[in-house]
């Protein structure tokens, strides 16, 4: 061997043995999705309408008609449906269709807590629906006076349930939610 093939030869395996002396690749943690929201500002809403609430600043509200409305999140690819209907002698039955409504989850959901509202002083009553699991909607509830007025409202996605997914979200809307019935007054 001559000093050209040589060093050729040393310069080769230098080469290989720093290139090959790496350490050993690790596998990265996975990684999770942070959905950061706003904190939520409310206004009164205040229309026409037999009723009045707080509604989250960034909702986008669609009137539909008969005091019917769309809240629309955008950012969040959800809607909660609300919508209005007068009592006349048919309260048991609007009580039953909204019951019936959050059940036909059960199917999906994991677990549904009901949690009773009342609220004696403004005559609001009702019940709030949690809905846990990769149900169409998360969130869901009916108040009414007994008397005059009936509302149910219903949170759905725009994407296929998958309830670890939309947790945030799903969350962030519950607090509005809530927020709508305890501060829903009748006119």
């Amino acid at each position: 061997m001559n000093n050209r093939t040589t060093s050729v030869f040393f310069l080769i395996l230098f080469g290989c043995t720093f290139i090959g002396c790496k350490k050993e690749p690790l596998p990265k943690p996975s990684g999770q999705l942070r959905l950061d929201y706003k904190v939520a500002n409310y206004k009164l809403f205040d229309k026409t309408c037999p009723f009045v609430f707080n509604l989250n600043e960034q909702a986008i509200l669609k009137e539909k008609g008969n005091c019917n409305f769309e809240i629309n999140y955008p950012k969040m690819k959800a809607t909660i449906y609300l919508s209005y209907k007068p009592v006349q002698n048919n309260i048991n039955s609007l009580l039953k269709d909204a019951q019936k409504l959050t059940y036909e989850h059960v199917i999906k959901a994991d677990d549904i807590l009901e949690q009773p509202f009342l609220n004696r002083q403004n005559k609001v009553y009702g019940m709030f629906y949690d809905v846990n699991g990769n149900a169409a909607t998360n969130a869901q509830f009916y108040a009414t006076d007994s008397v005059k007025h009936f509302i149910d409202c219903s949170v759905y996605f725009y994407a296929k349930p998958n309830y670890d997914s939309v947790m945030p979200a799903v969350s962030y809307l519950k607090n509005d939610m809530q927020m709508l019935l305890e501060s829903l007054r009748w006119r």
